[in-house]
Parts: C-alpha cells; sequence; structure tokens
C-alpha cells in the first residue's frame, strides 16, 4: 500500500510532463487599444480560451496546414489568415502569431502607431461644453462615425498584405523583363532556364494575390458576412439594456427631453435602424479590392508579355527548322546529281573491254562534260519545281 501510495504521484507528475510537452506553445503578440504590446508564449487552448473561438477556426492560423487567404466574422472576433498575416481581431484587441517574423514585425510597428485613437480628456469636454453649448453634439456625431478598432486593424493587415504583394510583384517585374529581352535576342539554355523559373514565379504568385482578391470580392458580394465583421456594434448591441426592444427612427425634438436620452441608448438606436448598413466596412474592402486587383493585372499583364515572347520564339524556331528543311532539300538534291555522276563513272570505270576505246582518247572529255550538265540540269529542275511549290523561299 505504502508503494502504491508512492507510485500515485510519480504517476501524476508524469502526465502532467507529458502533457505540457504534448500541448505546443507558440508565440504570440497582443496589442489593445491603446497600443500596448504584450508578448504571450501560449498554447492553442490558452488563446481559445482568451478569445472564446472555436478550434477549427484557430486551426486556420496554423502555417503547418495549408489554408487559403481567409477573413472570418465570429461572433466576438475575426479570424485573419492572409499570407503571414495569421491574426484574430477583437473589438479591445489584436493577437498576431509570430510577431518575431521579419515580415510581422513592421505589421506590428504599425498597429501600435495606429490603433491608439486620439479622444479628448473629459476635462477638454467640460470646457468646451461650457463654451460652446453645440459641442456635445457635435462630439456625439464623432463618436458614432468613429472607425471601429476592429476595422483599424483590418485596415493595418489589408494594407500590409496589399504593399507586400505588390512588392513582390514589382520585384518579379523587374527581374521579368529583361530576362525576356534577352531570351528574344539570344535563344539558350541559360536563359530558358531563367525564364522558366521566373515564369513558375509568377504563377505561384499569380495564385496567392488571386485568393486574397477572390476574398475580397466574396465579402464585398455578401452583405451579411461584412455586417458579421462589425464587432463594436454587436457588443454594443448585447450590452444596450433597450438593445432587445425596437426603438424608434426619430428623437424628440425638444432639448430637454433630448438631453434625457443617453448616449447609450441613441447608441442602441442606430445599432437597430443601420444593422444592415455595411457601408463603411464596403468603402474600406472596396479600396484594398481595387489596390489588389491592381496588383492582379500587372500579373496579367506579365503573363500576356511571356506569352507573346513564347510565341515569337516558336515562330523563330520554326523559321530555323523551315530553313534547315530547305539545306536538306539542296542537300539532297545535290547528293542525287552526284549520284548520277557516280553512276557514269561507275559504268565506265569496270573492267570491261571495249572496242572504240583504242584511238578514241576524245570521248573521255565528252563524257565528263556531259555528265556534268545532266547532273547541273537535274539539279536545277528539282530546285525549280520545289521553288514552284512553295516548299523553298525565292
Amino acid at each position: 500500500m505504502a508503494r502504491e501510495a508512492y507510485l500515485v504521484p510519480v504517476l501524476e507528475a508524469q502526465v502532467a510532463t507529458l502533457k505540457k510537452k504534448t500541448a505546443v506553445t507558440t508565440s504570440w503578440i497582443s496589442i489593445d487599444a491603446k497600443g500596448k504590446s504584450v508578448i504571450l508564449d501560449v498554447d492553442k487552448y490558452a488563446i481559445m480560451r482568451r478569445v472564446q473561438v472555436h478550434a477549427r477556426d484557430l486551426r486556420i492560423l496554423d502555417p503547418m496546414l495549408s489554408y487559403p487567404s481567409t477573413i472570418l466574422g465570429r461572433e466576438k472576433v475575426i479570424v485573419l489568415n492572409l499570407e503571414h498575416i495569421k491574426a484574430i481581431i477583437t473589438a479591445e484587441e489584436v493577437l498576431l502569431r509570430d510577431p518575431y517574423d521579419d515580415n510581422v514585425i513592421p505589421i506590428v510597428a504599425e498597429l501600435k502607431r495606429r490603433l491608439p485613437q486620439d479622444n479628448l480628456t473629459c476635462q477638454d469636454q467640460g470646457e468646451e461644453e461650457e463654451e460652446h453649448p453645440s459641442a456635445r453634439n457635435d462630439m456625439d456625431t464623432e463618436e458614432e462615425n468613429e472607425f471601429p478598432f476592429e476595422f483599424r486593424a483590418l485596415e493595418v493587415a489589408l494594407e500590409a498584405i496589399c504593399s507586400f504583394l505588390d512588392a513582390r510583384t514589382r520585384e518579379l517585374e523587374i527581374d521579368a523583363y529583361p530576362a525576356l529581352d534577352e531570351l528574344t535576342s539570344k535563344i539558350s539554355s541559360r536563359n530558358l532556364d531563367r525564364v522558366r523559373k521566373l515564369k513558375s514565379a509568377m504563377t505561384r504568385l499569380t495564385n496567392r494575390v488571386q485568393k486574397v482578391r477572390d476574398e475580397l470580392e466574396q465579402l464585398l458580394d455578401d452583405d451579411d458576412d461584412m455586417a458579421d465583421l462589425y464587432l463594436s456594434r454587436k457588443l454594443a448591441g448585447a450590452c444596450s439594456p433597450v438593445g432587445s426592444f425596437s426603438v424608434p427612427s426619430w428623437y424628440p425634438p425638444s432639448p430637454t427631453i433630448g438631453s434625457k436620452i443617453s448616449r447609450t441608448s441613441r447608441a442602441s438606436a442606430v445599432t437597430v435602424e443601420e444593422d444592415n448598413d455595411v457601408e463603411e466596412l464596403e468603402m474600406l474592402l472596396e479600396a484594398y479590392f481595387m489596390q489588389i486587383d491592381s496588383t492582379l493585372n500587372k500579373l496579367t499583364t506579365l503573363r500576356e508579355y511571356i506569352d507573346d515572347t513564347e510565341d515569337y520564339i516558336n515562330i523563330q524556331l520554326d523559321n530555323h527548322r523551315n530553313q534547315l528543311i530547305q539545306l536538306e532539300l539542296f542537300v539532297s538534291s545535290g547528293t542525287v546529281c552526284l549520284s548520277i555522276y557516280s553512276l557514269v563513272a561507275a559504268i565506265f570505270g569496270m573492267n570491261i573491254p571495249y572496242t572504240w576505246k583504242e584511238g578514241h582518247e576524245y570521248m573521255f572529255k565528252w563524257v565528263v562534260i556531259l555528265t556534268g550538265l545532266l547532273c547541273t540540269s537535274t539539279f536545277t529542275s528539282i530546285v525549280s519545281y520545289a521553288r514552284h511549290k512553295g516548299l523553298i523561299g525565292s
């Protein structure tokens, strides 16, 4: 019994150690609305508990798995998988994976710079309200029109990925156009292999750009998907005490009565009225859709240039092939004529006694002359016939 009581804690310690080894920790960085960042070395279960996201959504951000570019709107988060940008956006913070990656470091710096919102202090607000009675109404309007936190984070991510892909496209253009021009001037195995590698890189880059473009286009085509990205609106609707009641679309004209309406009630009214209003996000997505579409057009132009170069090279090769065929025709015709000459020489070179051989030495000269004329006329006839049929150039 004492031995069993000793083994139980040991087994529990081994199981706990095994669980720690099994749960792989990953580096994340958390950036809040004030621009403050915290490095988190946690496993996926801790992230799931922190932001309340499902495992299937978190699996999209796993770099070991090949998932296309995706922007998913969930109840409380936005799951963002755009190339090297793998992030989870909430209404209060951004969780970015692999913050030490060379491509992610500039995005972290940009998020720290652009996420903080410049707001007036309560003291300044009070002074402005005393000096200007209409300042409160203007301030409320500004708060209603304030860009939500999740959209600011989404804008940074979209701007980063569009700039990244556009930079890769420009680098490819700088390498591709001179290589294609060099291949046009000189067809060699080195130039062909260089263009082949560039074409493969262009195909891969085109697929990456196309995936991002398709995801933005899919979002723009579905208003419900865009409405799911309004985390602040859903959070305000859930926290509002009148969120479940219908709110009229008008406000009392009396300033006294109107002042009694709380800012939360007005926000709830706007939330109910504009529940399907996605114009703000639509304008944001359209801007970056046009940018990524411009990048795709550059790649399409480059592909057309490569196709034109390939057609030109094929025409050159066909021309060389035709020239080789013409040369082969000339060589074959000359071989036939020489064969006739060789036949005559072979006949007269046989060891056969001739009755006219002695005393007729001049016959050798005429045989050579006549045989040469026959061969020349035969060669000329073959070439004339081929030219008449269009087999060789004029």
